[in-house]
């Protein structure tokens, strides 16, 4: 799959890839070892904006974690493009998926679905993936989710 159907598989879901965002530390968005690459924690951040800010259950719902997911997702996808190019990726292995919520909320799989639905549309059998889904107490600016990956490379 080349980048123009990428393109199209975006277009057909009104959306496009964010700039990638830079690193927030010491470390790199994208590591490759070998012909593994790994992905940084990326959140729902638009050109530096923070999007989806709070806890599921209290001041977001679940259908405002799907789009959050979805957003982090795509900002996978743009470190891919960026660092290593889309069409370089043999597939998604995994994601680890990170969210705040309240007490009382337990949709974290439906949440979850927003990137892994992304990642299966825009990729297609490439987007095929394994993934663990933790609840945290709190993380980076107040943001809901959060998501890292590793892709194999050709």
């Amino acid at each position: 799959m080349d980048n123009i159907d990428i393109e199209k598989k975006l277009n057909e879901w009104q959306l496009e890839l964010p700039v990638p965002s830079t690193a927030g530390g010491s470390y790199t968005p994208v590591n490759i070892r070998g012909k593994v690459a790994y992905i940084a924690i990326q959140f729902p951040i638009i050109n530096g904006e923070l999007h989806y800010k709070g806890r599921f259950g209290d001041n977001l719902s679940t259908e405002d974690g799907y789009k959050a997911m979805q957003l982090a997702a795509l900002n996978v996808l743009s470190q891919v493009n960026d660092k290593i190019g889309l069409d370089n990726i043999e597939g998604l292995n995994h994601m680890d998926a990170y969210y705040q919520s309240g007490e009382n909320w337990n949709d974290a799989p439906r949440v979850v679905d927003g990137a892994s639905d992304l990642f299966l549309h825009v990729l297609g059998k490439k987007g095929i993936h394994s993934r663990a889904i933790f609840g945290v107490h709190k993380l980076y600016g107040d943001l809901s989710v959060g998501i890292t990956c590793h892709f194999t490379l050709k």
